[in-house]
């Protein structure tokens, strides 16, 4: 089976590049094959802080030969009088590489067949691999030495082998060769004879190219020290995913700090250790201790230096966590609200003050709305941004809302206040938890729709990558909230009042809600859809002000979705699109007149639409009712004439087929299904 190894070595790339470095390089091979008709097995990638790597397997040495029909000159140009091949035509033969004789008319054209040999999967790589490498994307892409090049960090080495062989490549000035590189402590150079031994030699030389295995021996090997002193490692994804592409050979170091300097809130303590150390704190009995676990990428016993190394960072780093927090804690959390006036929210919107009276007005029309408690919501609401002026969140930005809830403890504030400080931020990403207090779910849901509205007001909408103030995470947030906390907050309401408490002036409040309403649909369809069919989803949203009632809108998504897999549903379907067609443009605000049916089938269905109470029924029990008068709605059309020539008649069968329509609507618009 032939097997292709490219290895790019390199300094140290940013953490963050690594797993979608290799990912784009995969998919661009994966891609190249594809184009050149090679089929191939398998791609298996391979990474760490210095190299990026492929081994692409089972596929063929060359591609296929094909038969290529080509097109050539008019046949008057081609033959001359006589039928004798003119210069053109003998130049398009010969252009081609075939014989006069093989060339045949068709169409008033000459045509050949024209044999083109398929190039070796040798060619193929030596004439793109620089070309893919130096093309992948990334942030802060730089140049080295005199190159014009770009890459994340300069290249070091290449390797490249065609099963044992070398196949010679060059990257950015870079030849390849069958020698990569060892840990950095240990070998500077290490021969690859062939791909099957490439992950055994570099782990010979202290380096594990799996990023998976490097991860599964990260928390292997530090739950095993963890243990050694009956303690659990508390693992954070993120913070395990950049120390695993941080290292080529994990070995963790157990290090501690003094038992003072758990006396400040655990969160700051775990934020030093974890955000701004890269350690992993560790616990006993679900309680903090004063040790911690350090990833090191080190050969060798002795790790007495890197202990002290460690210890004595951690240690300045918490010296300034406890200054800041007792030097914050001097005066009453609620003296720090006048201080955001010297914070600017965002340009031409304010000051973060100014944006905190925005959220308490916002919250109180809502606690009033859900009937909770004004005192408490508005409270939050004014103490929600307070720490952003305190030193310890100026130093470290991550703990905002943590450190808020715990200053508020601290003078002294209702239990419902702190918590609805921390929770108002929540959700923290699309798959963190939810504010599980009233006053968090409120004081966040009026926080992010000011959020959105002062984005959109200054037209700076989301577009493409970019996304301002987090204003898509907002924005999910919020639907979220509403949905999973069955609340009775009308968005579109909530829209509005937002765009009214803006600080700039607006000159087209109605395409400014518009904007937002539309944002908000969009998110909603992009949220469900990974869930549920696309279609069923658009019918649900498109059929109403689905803002409105985002609770209601789940109800009628997960009914339709139900009912559709039913084989019954063809019909129903069917039914309901074709008063649809027959009413599209047609509005009518008056029911239908008894008086002036003039066959059984036109009262038979009004009396069968009529006893179906869509203000009293619930969904599931509107739904069997139209799906149980789908046969009178058939006799009816088999019957009757709509367009009567009588416009009287016409008009009122339209408005009876209107009624009908709107209850279909209740469910959902049946016109965007796909059957």
């Amino acid at each position: 089976m032939n097997k292709y190894l490219l290895e790019i070595g390199t300094e140290e790339l940013p953490y963050k590049f690594v797993n979608s470095g290799i990912i784009q390089l995969k998919n661009a091979f994966e891609k190249l094959l594809q184009e050149n008709q090679i089929t191939f097995s398998c791609i298996k990638h391979y990474s760490t802080p210095r190299r990026l790597t492929l081994i692409i397997e089972g596929f063929e040495e060359k591609q296929p030969d094909t038969l290529k029909t080509v097109k050539g000159p008019i046949l008057n140009i081609a033959y001359d009088e006589n039928g004798n091949l003119t210069k053109a035509g003998e130049g398009f033969a010969r252009k081609n590489g075939v014989d006069e004789s093989s060339l045949y008319k068709e169409d008033n054209y000459v045509w050949a067949k024209v044999e083109q040999k398929g190039k070796s999967i040798k060619e193929i790589l030596q004439e793109n691999v620089e070309k893919i490498v130096l093309k992948m994307q990334g942030p802060y892409f730089m140049r080295w030495a005199d190159l014009d090049v770009k890459f994340q960090r300069p290249i070091r080495w290449v390797v490249s082998l065609l099963n044992s062989d070398e196949l010679k490549i060059k990257i950015a000035d870079v030849e390849s060769s069958r020698y990569s590189r060892g840990h950095r402590f240990k070998s500077d150079k290490v021969e690859i004879k062939n791909p099957d031994l490439y992950e055994q030699t570099l782990y010979d030389n202290n380096v594990i190219v799996d990023f998976e295995k490097r991860k599964a021996r990260i928390i292997e090997s530090a739950e095993s020290e963890a243990r050694k002193i009956g303690a659990e490692v508390y693992f954070d994804e993120n913070l395990l995913e950049e120390v695993t592409n941080i290292c080529e050979w994990p070995v963790p170091v157990i290090c501690g700090f003094d038992e003072k300097y758990l006396s400040i809130p655990e969160k700051v303590t775990v934020t030093v250790m974890a955000v701004h150390q890269r350690y992993f704190p560790l616990y006993q009995n679900n309680k903090l201790l004063n040790k911690f676990i350090t990833i090191t990428n080190y050969i060798g016993n002795n790790f007495e230096n890197i202990k002290a190394g460690n210890e004595r960072v951690v240690v300045a780093r918490l010296d300034d966590a406890i200054f800041f927090f007792n030097e914050d804690t001097k005066k009453p959390f609620e003296n720090y609200v006048e201080e955001l006036k010297g914070i600017t929210f965002q340009k031409g919107m304010g000051s973060v003050y100014d944006k905190t009276q925005r959220i308490i007005k916002l919250s109180e029309t809502l606690a009033a709305l859900l009937n909770a408690p004004v005192d408490t919501v508005k409270r939050t609401a004014l103490l929600c941004k307070a720490d952003l002026v305190t030193s310890l969140v100026f130093e470290f930005t991550e703990l905002q809302g943590f450190i808020g809830s715990d200053y508020a403890f601290n003078s002294g504030e209702k239990p419902e206040v702190v918590k609805g400080i921390k929770e108002h931020y929540y959700p923290l990403n699309a798959d963190s938890e939810l504010a599980e207090g009233i006053e968090g779910q409120i004081v966040g849901i009026a926080d992010k729709i000011d959020t959105i509205t002062a984005v959109f007001a200054e037209g700076k909408k989301p577009t493409g990558s970019a996304d301002p103030l987090g204003v898509r995470r907002a924005t999910l947030g919020i639907i979220k909230t509403i949905i999973q906390k069955n609340l009775a907050i009308d968005l579109e309401e909530l829209i509005k009042q937002a765009i009214e408490l803006m600080p700039v002036e607006i000159k087209d409040k109605k395409a400014l809600f518009n904007d937002i309403k539309t944002f908000f649909e969009q998110r909603l369809s992009i949220l469900y859809t990974e869930k549920y069919r696309h279609d069923v989803v658009d019918a649900c949203i498109s059929n109403s002000n689905v803002l409105s009632n985002l609770p209601d809108f789940v109800e009628r998504l997960e009914l339709l979705s139900k009912e559709i897999e039913k084989p019954a549903f063809v019909k129903i379907n069917e039914a309901a699109n074709r008063i649809i067609r027959i009413c599209k443009d047609y509005e009518s605000k008056q029911l239908p007149d008894k008086t002036l049916f003039n066959n059984q089938y036109e009262t038979k269905l009004f009396e069968s639409v009529a006893a179906i109470d869509t203000k009293k029924l619930q969904y599931h029990e509107v739904f069997e009712s139209l799906s149980k008068i789908v046969p009178v709605i058939d006799e009816f059309f088999e019957h009757v004439l709509v367009m009567d020539k009588n416009e009287k008649i016409k008009e009122n069968r339209l408005a009876l087929l209107y009624d009908i329509k709107t209850k279909f609507d209740k469910i959902a618009d049946f016109s965007k299904l796909v059957l």
